[in-house]
């Protein structure tokens, strides 16, 4: 029987500042299911939304240049490869390949200035020997 996973703290992913609204995305490492993947946080109509950085239909990353996950008007999250797009609000795919599907969303929150993500046990830190 596996051991269960120790709780691990809340950790940082940027200041507060660093995310403006429907701009850059900042992304960062994790892990996934124990393997290494990438996630993103960004600002969408004045909160933090955070996701795996993995298209619903193929395990790809959706940002189409670094930090870059909006479609030109804004709106939506875009997928790269093939053009799935999500609702930046809750991860929902609303047109493309994986439509009903969902985006992976990280529990992340706001406090003193700075933007944290909260592990789960299917996404974990990087942990480094």
């Amino acid at each position: 029987m596996a051991e269960p996973l120790a709780p691990v703290a809340p950790q940082r992913v940027c200041a507060s500042a660093d995310l403006h609204e429907r701009g850059l995305a900042v992304v960062f490492d994790v892990t996934l299911w124990g393997q290494p993947a990438r996630a993103f946080a960004l600002r969408f109509d004045g909160r933090v939304v955070a996701y795996m950085n993995r298209c619903a239909h193929v395990p790809t990353e959706l940002d189409w240049q670094p930090g870059e996950f909006l479609d030109l008007d804004k709106r939506w999250i875009i997928c790269s490869i093939h053009g799935a797009t999500y609702e930046p609000a809750d991860g929902q795919c609303v047109a493309g390949p994986c439509l009903g599907e969902s985006l992976i969303a990280l529990d992340v929150a706001e406090r003193d200035g700075e933007v944290y993500w909260y592990p789960s046990p299917d996404i974990r830190p990087i942990l480094f020997d």
